[in-house]
Order: structure tokens, then sequence, then C-alpha cells
């Protein structure tokens, strides 16, 4: 195990998405608009009609993978979590319809019904960054000294 602390919040966005803007494209657009480095994902909710969710269906390595899609399915947006590390967001979201609710990485391609609403909390000095390992797995670490 391995951490990274810091005692510097940074800005704090809330935004608001309206019927047709894309989800993880927008969070994308927010990013480079505002230079955000470092982040974390505070909360996510809204409704969907489209939806991309990227999910590991083997626990052996490398891993099979599944992309489990809706189209124009109306779906709820329970959460979105994750960490925006060097400007690159990996977020997981889960969303329901009338009978069950899915979890998986977000992608791109999910679009908002009638409205989303995303906090983002910038955290500084933490120089976040993801590199891959021996087994080629991503791995979140911090590049300021210690």
């Amino acid at each position: 195990m391995e951490y990274f602390s810091t005692e510097q919040i940074g800005r704090v966005f809330v935004l608001r998405l309206d019927q047709g803007d894309m989800l993880l494209e927008s969070i994308k657009e927010l990013i480079a608009k505002e230079g955000i480095k470092d982040a974390v994902v505070i909360s996510a909710i809204g409704t969907l009609d489209m939806c991309v969710l990227h999910m590991v269906t083997t626990t052996g390595y490398p891993p099979e993978e599944h992309f489990e899609r809706w189209d124009n399915e109306p779906l709820e947006l329970v959460s979105v979590d994750g960490i925006i590390a060097d400007g690159e967001p990996h977020l997981h979201a889960v969303v329901s319809d009338s009978e069950k609710a899915y979890a998986g990485h977000l992608e791109n391609g999910c679009r908002i019904l009638y409205l989303g609403e995303i906090v983002i909390g910038e955290l500084e000095s933490m120089d976040l960054k993801r590199i891959y390992n021996d087994k080629h797995i991503l791995k979140l670490i911090s590049q300021r000294e210690q």
C-alpha cells in the first residue's frame, strides 16, 4: 500500500449538464478549459439516455473485458467517482434502470437525458500520475518529493 496526502484543497467546480450534453466529454472539456491537473470527483447525479460502461469479466490476466451499452434507454445516474491525475480522469459510474443497477468504468458516449450535476474538487501539490507496472496495469503515483 502507498498513499499520498495534501492539506491544500483548491477550487471546487459544480458542473451543470443539460439535455443532450455528453458526460465524460464535458468533464474532459472542463479539465482542459480550467487547467485542472489533479482532482477528485466528489459527486455526480442525473439521468442518461445513452451510456457505455466498461467492465472486466474475468480474474485472470490479461482480463477479459466487456462494454455494456444502452442507447435511447432511460437510466438514473446514481454516482460517478474517481480521480483526475495529471489531467486524465479515471472514473467509474453507477447507473440504474427500473430493475437493477450497473457499475463500471465510465466511457465516452454517455448522454444526459434531463440533467446532470457533477462536483469536482481540485487537489493542489499532489503531482499525481498513472504509470504502467511490469504487468501493464496502471498504477497511481505521486511525483512530488516525499
